[in-house]
Order: C-alpha cells, then sequence, then structure tokens
C-alpha cells in the first residue's frame, strides 16, 4: 500500500534538520520500499504493510532514537491523500493576490468543527473541511484582518501539519505514480 508520511516541525526555523536524503535511507532501513521525499519540509512517500497507526508508532519511536527528537509524525494512505487534494477548489491557488493552504489533522482533531474553535475571522477567510484536513483560502490584503496567524497559539494547532496547496497537489500527483 502506498502512503505519505508528514512529518511536523522538521527544518523549521533552523532547528530540528533533518536531511531528507538522510530520511529516504532511515525509511529504508526500516523496510519501506519505493521510498521518495519531496521537499525540505517532511513529506515522504512509501510502500509498506500495516495500518496507518502502527506505522506512525514505529516512525515516532525509531525517529526520535535516530535524529534525538521527536518528531510528530502523521501517516495518510493513498486515497486520503487524493481526496483532500480534490476537495480544494481548482482556482485556490498561491499567487500575489491569494494564499491557499492546508492543514493535514492528526486523529485529535479531525473533525469539522475543529474550524469553529479557531481563533479566525471567518469573514475575511474561506475555510473548508474535508476528512482529514481542513483548508483555506484568504487574499493576501486580508490575511492579518482574517487573524489566520493565531492558530499557531492554539491548542489544536499542535495536532496539525500544514502545507501550501502546491506541496499538497504534488503529493496527490506523486503517491499516484507508479
Amino acid at each position: 500500500m502506498k502512503y505519505v508520511a508528514l512529518l511536523r516541525g522538521i527544518n523549521v526555523g533552523g532547528s530540528h534538520k533533518v536531511e531528507m536524503k538522510n530520511l529516504k535511507s532511515f525509511f529504508e532501513s526500516l523496510g519501506y520500499t519505493n521510498v521518495s521525499t519531496y521537499i525540505n519540509s517532511g513529506n515522504v512517500i512509501f510502500e509498506g504493510k500495516g495500518k496507518e497507526k502502527d506505522i506512525q508508532k514505529e516512525l515516532v519511536i525509531s525517529l526520535k532514537e535516530k535524529f534525538g527528537f521527536e518528531i510528530p509524525v502523521l501517516i495518510k494512505k493513498q486515497d486520503q491523500i487524493q481526496k483532500i487534494a480534490e476537495a480544494i477548489p481548482k482556482e485556490w491557488q498561491n499567487d500575489l493576490l491569494y494564499k491557499t493552504d492546508v492543514a493535514y489533522l492528526f486523529p485529535e482533531v479531525d473533525l469539522e468543527k475543529v474550524i469553529d474553535e479557531l481563533p479566525i475571522k471567518k469573514e475575511y477567510i474561506d475555510i473548508r473541511y474535508v476528512g482529514g484536513a481542513i483548508f483555506w483560502n484568504v487574499s493576501r490584503k486580508n490575511y492579518n484582518k482574517s487573524h489566520l496567524a493565531k492558530i499557531i497559539g492554539h491548542k489544536s494547532y499542535k495536532f496539525m501539519t500544514v502545507r501550501n496547496v502546491n506541496t499538497v497537489r504534488r503529493l496527490a500527483e506523486l503517491v499516484s505514480e507508479k
């Protein structure tokens, strides 16, 4: 089965550095096959056997042993990655006028009501839920008014890992290949 591992909080602001070539060989050393990484933010496409929660548990323990710090990991199956990418309206882009991101949700907050709990101003942002993620589109001129940056301090944020829309769409393409 094909999976994507989404590692949270690596290579951000110069801390918790993990080289992607080391991450690839690490996954291979655990017996996973057809391993590839995508950009430096901790996206690993791989094939393996087992349930997501078992793979996740193995990876969290093994990553801490290997790299010396805890790395939250979210595992998504191929069809989940594709479903999330397909739910995003095609016209939603990252460009000079708009910003579109996806927050993949850990099971602890994977409910539509998480949107209502976030400290955002919904009148300035189009935010939606699909199983496994929330995604939003906000005009750059209204970004600060939306209070989107305030989600970083919210209790649910530690159960999310955010990627920009281009990364999300590319991961869906990559997991579909082969």
